[in-house]
């Protein structure tokens, strides 16, 4: 990874810490918040993912009334980087590790490769 890129992707891991943190207090079932890049096609390429405990869990926050929660705070965290997205849909996904267990053996690494 280029020196620039390296420390781009610090800034942008301190960001996504201070989501999944700021999640973890108010968002029931939410476990953390891995994402994966390719920094010669930033920021089109970037994918956060919103982990949840139980697919029952994720449900629920989608069916709520707060189902933007997350996005939102993705979006306002990169936006303080000055990253601007056109479509956060494209770029915020959801999962769980129940789904992780039954496809991949818990191998979250898999998973995201």
């Amino acid at each position: 990874m280029r020196k620039s890129y390296k420390k781009f992707d610090n800034q942008l891991r301190k960001v996504l810490t201070d989501v999944c943190e700021n999640a973890l207090k108010h968002i029931d079932g939410f476990e953390w918040l891995p994402h994966t890049v390719n920094y010669s096609n930033f920021p089109n390429s970037l994918k956060v993912i919103c982990v949840f405990d139980t697919n029952e869990s994720l449900d629920n926050y989608l069916l709520s009334n707060s189902n933007n929660q997350l996005q939102l705070l993705v979006t306002n965290e990169l936006n303080h980087l000055g990253i601007k997205l056109k479509n956060i849909t494209n770029h915020v996904l959801f999962d769980t590790e129940e789904n992780c267990d039954l496809q991949h053996n818990g191998n979250w690494a898999k998973r995201l490769g």
